[in-house]
């Protein structure tokens, strides 16, 4: 994917972010040239990112996004494609056979990508049926040559998964229809075996389609599964990447105690960096340091000053790795990371805490930039504000004129149809801002503190958030004291 399709994806997911309601489908119509699995893996990339920094509100909806764009696309592309199967059945049959030879004949994805962008029309429901059935036959035909055939329809799998283009949840589908032929015909023990297993576990992970909840707990499933042969006495790495897989998947399990899975999380993070070390994986280390921080600050049990100075170690410890030039964007994540761990810090000077927060939010926004990473950079400027409000260092009014700049900055992209969440946490936020505003005319700005309190009240309603609401509702009524 070039730089420019890129950051016509992301433009395109900002102006969506940004409409009115209502005008969505317009704006599809008008960019209907960049609706393609290109556009549903820059949304998914977002989320991914968002995830890892424990914004999962956020992630949530851009999945949802992906999702829905995905069922619309994947819809599309089905009933063109069963037209096409009444008129020409024996075309999927072709496409599955002129990919599997491309693949045995060790092209890689300078042979197989061609093919698959010619005909990404067909990657659909209708695929897997098809290859269901190729695969059944060649086998029965070739019983000598099951290893061989199952290895080529793994790594076609594995391109699918990763193709640019198409429907992504379609290509994921696909991809787990390959894998689970693959591993009913591996030998169970053996390191193949784990190889599809831990595949399967991370198609299970990625999966748009049905329920989120369940998907994580089919990875979880698989994950574990492959441990049973990836030891780490026999093959390490393998062990030490299938152990951090697992983490991730617990630090996003649904079910289940959020607690315990965080605590699991924890574990399984801690023995990967027993074979990803420094020295040795480098980048891998630097990896697991920064989730292994996350799980930390979003830990339940234990002593929570404690957690959060464990974060503050692992994240700085992923940036003596993560460095500006060599890692930028994983640089401004851990930065950001870093800065929301020092602003909900128990220990230390309250004032320098805040401090160093503030300088890591700055560094992060000079990689986060509102063009390049538009939601990064709004919970960036959203969070830089808080900071702001909290400040002790120098001059009150001036640190609330920095808030309310900063906010009003990350609003124009936090709307309240794209990031409800996040609009209503964003209005509170401005709200108290304006409340305790010394420029400008007072009637002014305590009708902008009560206008931004009854906008987050539409989200935090007293049935969902009861004590949430109930903060408002005394702020609101401070508001109106002060008219």
């Amino acid at each position: 994917m070039n730089e420019s399709r890129l950051q016509a994806y992301l433009n395109l997911i900002e102006q969506l972010l940004n409409c009115p309601n209502g005008e969505e489908p317009q704006i599809f119509q008008a960019n209907s040239e960049l609706l393609d699995q290109g556009f549903l893996k820059a949304c998914e990339a977002v989320a991914a990112r968002l995830a890892e920094e424990g914004e999962e509100n956020a992630a949530n909806f851009l999945r949802s996004l992906a999702s829905q764009l995905g069922e619309l696309l994947g819809r599309t592309n089905d009933e063109d494609s069963d037209n096409a199967e009444v008129k020409n059945p024996r075309e999927y049959l072709e496409f599955i056979l002129e990919l599997l030879q491309a693949e045995e004949s060790y092209s890689g994805l300078a042979g197989v990508y061609p093919i698959l962008s010619q005909r990404q029309h067909l990657l659909n429901a209708r695929f897997c049926k098809i290859l269901q059935q190729v695969a059944e036959n060649l086998i029965a035909e070739h019983p000598e040559a099951i290893k061989s055939i199952v290895a080529i329809i793994e790594n076609l799998s594995i391109h699918i998964t990763n193709f640019p283009l198409g429907n992504r949840a379609n290509n994921i589908e696909i991809a787990i229809t390959g894998y689970q032929i693959v591993l009913s015909n591996r030998e169970p023990g053996s390191e193949e075996f784990a190889q599809t297993q831990n595949n399967l576990a991370i198609a299970y992970s990625d999966r748009i389609r049905e329920d989120r909840a369940e998907n994580i707990e089919q990875a979880i499933r698989y994950y574990t599964a492959a441990l049973s042969v990836y030891t780490r006495q026999a093959f390490h790495e393998q062990w030490a990447m299938t152990q951090n897989n697992l983490a991730t998947a617990y630090k996003d399990r649904i079910r289940g105690d959020r607690a315990e899975n965080i605590e699991q999380a924890i574990r399984y993070y801690t023995a990967a960096l027993s074979v990803y070390t420094r020295q040795a994986f480098p980048e891998q280390w630097a990896t697991t340091q920064n989730n292994l921080a996350t799980a930390y600050k979003d830990r339940i049990r234990e002593d929570r000053a404690e957690n959060i100075e464990q974060a503050i170690r692992y994240y700085t410890a992923a940036l003596s790795v993560y460095t500006r030039q060599a890692f930028p964007e994983q640089w401004a994540m851990t930065q950001n990371n870093l800065a929301n761990a020092y602003s909900n810090r128990i220990t230390g000077e309250r004032a320098e805490n805040i401090e160093s927060a503030i300088a890591c939010y700055e560094k992060a926004l000079t990689v986060r930039t509102r063009e390049a990473f538009p939601y990064e950079w709004a919970r960036t400027q959203d969070n830089l504000a808080t900071a702001y409000q909290y400040r002790n260092i120098g001059v009150r009014e001036e640190n609330i004129e920095k808030a309310i700049f900063y906010l009003e900055a990350a609003s124009q992209v936090i709307t309240q149809k794209s990031f409800p969440q996040d609009w209503a946490r964003l209005k509170n936020n401005l709200a108290n801002a304006y409340l305790y505003r010394r420029r400008g005319e007072k009637f002014n700005n305590i009708n902008q503190a009560i206008y931004a309190y009854k906008d987050a009240l539409l989200f935090y309603t007293r049935e969902q958030y009861p004590e949430r609401y109930a903060s408002i509702q005394k702020n609101l009524g401070i508001a109106y004291l002060q008219y």
